[in-house]
């Protein structure tokens, strides 16, 4: 009887060689185009963070190539927000600031945005959602 260390480890192993055999290739990985991620603080006008997070929240399905696409209240600012954003490609990202729901958003937000903090851009690699 193996003891439950020895039964852990091995399936532990054994979950890391299926990973590793899911895992694309390194070949495979550099013909595809890298994901593309931002993540930015923005500022509301006083008082009016609700109504921002509204505006960008409800134009946020039909964006063709976004994967995820999170608006989140700080907490330690009674108005800012994060929007988190992972796109297949930064192509994707660009093309949606055209589309009409993406340029209706933005006129609608604008009169209460007070301003922008932090802006990264990333490269996603993994994690929930992003296949």
């Amino acid at each position: 009887m193996l003891s439950p260390d020895i039964k852990r480890r091995a399936l532990l192993a054994g979950g890391l060689a299926l990973a590793a055999g899911a895992a694309p290739s390194l070949t495979q990985a550099k013909e595809n185009k890298a994901m593309y991620g931002l993540i930015g603080q923005m500022k509301a006008a006083p008082g009016k963070r609700d109504e921002l997070v509204a505006i960008l929240s409800e134009s946020t399905g039909g964006m063709p190539g976004c994967l995820s696409y999170v608006v989140a209240t700080d907490a330690t600012d009674a108005d800012a927000l994060w929007i988190t954003e992972v796109w297949t490609d930064k192509d994707s990202h660009a093309a949606s600031l055209k589309l009409p729901a993406v340029q209706a958003a933005i006129a609608r937000a604008r009169p209460i945005i007070a301003g922008f903090g932090h802006r990264f851009e990333t490269t996603p690699v993994g994690g929930v959602g992003l296949g």
